[in-house]
C-alpha cells in the first residue's frame, strides 16, 4: 500500500524563520508603551512642580505686602470744601463691602468679572476668549484677569507682564480665594485700587472727585470711578471729563447688559460733574503746604488741610491778571503779575502767583521781594501824623537834594505850596523827602514795621519807596489800615483735621492788636478814598466806596495797586521777573484797572 508522499522541506526557508527575531505579545507592547508614558509625565509632573515651587519661592512676604506702602497725604480744601490739591499717596479709610454702594459693586462687576462669586480665582472662559480676541488681534487687548487675580497683582506683584509673574499671580489668587470670602475680596479691591490723581481705594476716590462718601455714590458717579481703573490718567473726571463721561456710558451699558439696571432706567440717568476745585490755586495750595508744615512738621499721616480762600474770588482774580497780561503785555512790555485778596481779618480768598502755575513755581505774591514805590507813602504819612503833623499842614513841593539825590515828581512839575493832604492823593515826590528830614528816619521805620512791612534804613529814598516788600504784606498792611489801626497777621489755615475728621490743629488768626492812633489812621483813610475819587487811582473807581493807593519805581520796573473796600482788601503788582522796565505802565494804569475788575466782580 503506497503513501502520498510529503513535499521535502526547504532548508534555506527553515533557516530564515529560525534567525528572525519573534514579534512580542500585543500586551506587552501596550506595557512598554505605558512605561514610558508615566515615566514621562512623572518628570513633567516634577518639572511643573519644581517650577512650581520656584515660582512660590520667588512670592513676596505677604504680611509685608499687605500693607499700605506709601507717601502720607495732605488734601487742601478750599473755604467751601472743595478740593484744591492733593500731595502724597491720597488713601480713604478702609470700608467694608457694607459701607459700599450696591451701585460701585454692580458696575465693577459688569465691567470687570461677571462670573466674580462662581469661580475659584480664575475664569478659565475668560482667560481662553482673551487669547482668542488677542490672537487675533496680534496684540494684547483683553486681559482675562478676574477680580482676584487683580487683587493678587495690585496687593502682591509688580505690573510687569511676565510668565513668571503670571504664575505667582495665579497662585496667589488660589491662596485669596482659599483664605478670604467673596465679599472680602471684593472690598480688598474697592480700598486698594488706584483711580489716579494720587488718589487710592474708593473713599478717597468718591470723596476726592465727587464730595460723598463711598455709600452715597449714585449710578453714573460709579459707572465714572468704576471706569476710570482701565486707564486713571486718561479717564480721571477732573482731568479729562468727556473722556470719563465715555468711558462711565460703556460701563452703564455693561450693567445693561448684565441685568443690574434696565434700558429705561439707563436712560434716566444723568452725568454728575466731578467737583471742581480753583484750577489755577496751585501758589495759594503751595503756601498753605508750606504753612502746614511750619506748624505741624512731620506727622506721618494723612491730612485734610481747610483754608480760607474762596473759589470764585480766585476765579475772579485769576481771570482779571490773565485777562489784561493777554491783551496789554506785549504792547507794554510786561510779562507777569500777582493778585491777592483779603478779607478784614486778614484771611486769604484769592491768591495768584503769577500768570501760569508751575508745580512748586516762584510765588510773586508771597515770595518776591520787590519795591513798593508810592504804596509805602500812607506809612510815612501816618508817622508824620503821628508826630504832630496834620492832613493840613503846609510844605513845599519844589526841587530839594539830600547827600546829592534829587528825587522828581512823575509828571515832572513842581507845584508850590500844597497841604500834605493834597501832597498824598496826587502822590508827590518832594513832600515826603522834607517830612523825612523834618521827623527823621525812625518814626518812619517804626511805623512800616509796625505794620509788618520793615524797612532798612537806606536814606530818604525809603519814603518813596526804594526797600522791599513782598505783596501780600503790603496787602496785609493795607488791612490794617482798612480796620482803623488794628493789625492783621495774614492766613490761609482754618483748620486741619485726620482721616478720622478730628481736628487736630485750628490756627486763631487774629493780629498783632492796635498797632496805630485810630484817628491818625482815619485821616489818611479819608485821603486814600480821594487819591481813588480824584487823585492818581482814578482807574480803580467801580461805584463802591473804597480807598487805595498807586505805586510806581524807577523806570516803570515795578506798578502797583493797592487798596480797600468794606469787605475787602487787595493788592496788585505788574513787572518782570528779570527786572526789566515795562512800557507806560504805571500803578494808576494797569494794576489800578485790574483792581477795580477784582473788585467791583467781588461786590456784586
Amino acid at each position: 500500500m503506497s503513501r502520498t508522499a510529503r513535499p521535502k522541506a526547504n532548508p534555506g526557508k527553515a533557516r530564515a524563520r529560525k534567525s528572525a527575531p519573534a514579534k512580542p505579545p500585543k500586551g506587552r507592547l501596550r506595557t512598554v508603551i505605558g512605561r514610558w508614558w508615566l515615566a514621562s509625565l512623572i518628570w513633567a509632573g516634577l518639572a511643573v512642580g519644581a517650577y512650581l515651587v520656584w515660582c512660590a519661592y520667588g512670592l513676596p512676604d505677604i504680611d509685608e505686602a499687605a500693607r499700605e506702602p506709601r507717601r502720607p497725604a495732605m488734601v487742601i480744601e478750599a473755604a467751601d470744601g472743595r478740593v484744591l490739591a492733593s500731595y502724597g499717596d491720597l488713601h480713604g479709610g478702609y470700608v467694608g463691602i457694607g459701607q459700599i454702594s450696591p451701585n460701585l459693586v454692580h458696575a465693577l462687576l459688569a465691567t470687570e468679572d461677571r462670573g466674580f462669586y462662581h469661580h475659584f480665582g480664575i475664569n478659565p472662559l475668560s482667560v481662553a476668549r482673551a487669547m482668542w480676541v488677542n490672537l487675533r488681534a496680534g496684540h494684547v487687548r483683553q486681559g482675562g484677569s478676574t477680580i482676584t487675580q487683580q487683587v493678587a497683582k495690585n496687593l502682591f506683584l509688580s505690573p510687569e507682564r511676565t510668565i513668571n509673574r503670571k504664575v505667582q499671580e495665579l497662585l496667589l489668587s488660589f491662596w485669596l480665594e482659599a483664605r478670604f470670602t467673596k465679599d472680602q475680596i471684593l472690598a480688598l479691591y474697592f480700598n486698594r485700587v488706584y483711580f489716579g490723581g494720587g488718589t487710592y481705594g474708593i473713599e478717597a476716590a468718591a470723596r476726592r472727585f465727587y464730595g460723598v462718601s463711598a455709600k452715597a455714590v449714585d449710578v453714573y458717579q460709579a459707572a465714572a470711578l468704576v471706569g476710570a481703573l482701565k486707564a486713571p490718567s486718561r479717564y480721571n473726571p477732573l482731568s479729562n471729563p468727556e473722556a470719563s463721561d465715555g468711558r462711565a456710558r460703556q460701563v452703564i451699558a455693561n450693567m445693561v447688559d448684565a441685568g443690574y439696571l434696565s434700558t429705561a432706567e439707563s436712560r434716566k440717568v444723568q452725568r454728575r460733574w466731578a467737583v471742581r476745585g480753583a484750577a489755577g490755586a496751585g501758589y495759594f495750595s503751595d503756601w498753605v503746604l508750606d504753612a502746614v508744615g511750619d506748624r505741624l512738621g512731620q506727622t506721618g499721616r494723612d491730612l485734610w488741610v481747610r483754608t480760607t480762600l474762596d473759589p470764585r474770588a480766585q476765579r475772579i482774580a485769576e481771570e482779571a491778571l490773565a485777562a489784561t497780561l493777554d491783551r496789554e503785555g506785549a504792547r507794554h512790555k510786561v510779562r507777569e503779575g500777582a493778585v491777592v485778596v483779603l478779607d478784614r481779618s486778614g484771611a486769604v480768598r484769592a491768591m495768584v502767583g503769577g500768570k501760569g502755575y508751575v508745580a512748586g513755581g516762584f510765588n510773586r505774591a508771597t515770595q518776591a521781594q520787590r519795591q513798593p514805590g508810592s504804596t509805602i507813602k500812607p506809612f510815612v504819612y501816618l508817622a508824620a501824623f503821628s508826630q504832630g503833623l496834620t492832613p493840613e499842614t503846609q510844605a513845599d513841593d519844589a526841587p530839594i537834594t539830600i547827600d546829592g539825590w534829587s528825587p522828581r515828581n512823575a509828571d515832572g512839575r513842581f507845584r508850590g505850596i500844597v497841604s500834605l493832604e493834597t501832597a498824598l492823593i496826587h502822590s508827590i515826590n518832594t513832600v515826603p523827602v522834607r517830612i523825612y528830614r523834618q521827623i527823621g528816619a525812625d518814626p518812619i521805620l517804626a511805623m512800616c514795621a509796625r505794620f509788618g512791612i520793615p524797612q532798612r534804613n537806606e536814606g530818604p529814598s525809603i519814603v518813596l519807596g526804594s526797600g522791599a516788600v513782598t505783596l501780600l504784606d503790603l496787602t496785609a498792611a493795607y488791612a490794617a489800615l482798612a480796620n482803623g489801626g488794628v493789625g492783621v497777621w495774614p492766613h490761609g489755615l482754618e483748620s486741619v483735621r485726620d482721616r478720622d475728621g478730628r481736628v487736630i490743629d485750628k490756627p486763631s488768626g487774629g493780629g498783632p492788636g492796635r498797632i496805630a492812633d485810630a484817628n491818625a489812621v482815619a485821616e489818611v483813610d479819608a485821603i486814600l478814598a480821594r487819591v481813588i475819587a480824584e487823585g492818581t487811582g482814578r482807574n480803580a473807581r467801580f461805584g463802591v466806596p473804597a480807598a487805595g493807593k498807586t505805586g510806581t519805581t524807577t523806570d516803570g520796573r515795578d506798578a502797583w495797586f493797592v487798596g480797600f473796600t468794606e469787605r475787602y482788601v487787595a493788592g496788585v503788582w505788574l513787572g518782570n521777573d528779570d527786572n526789566s522796565p515795562m512800557e507806560k505802565v504805571a500803578g494808576g494804569t494797569l494794576p489800578a484797572r485790574i483792581w477795580r475788575d477784582v473788585m467791583s466782580d467781588l461786590h456784586r
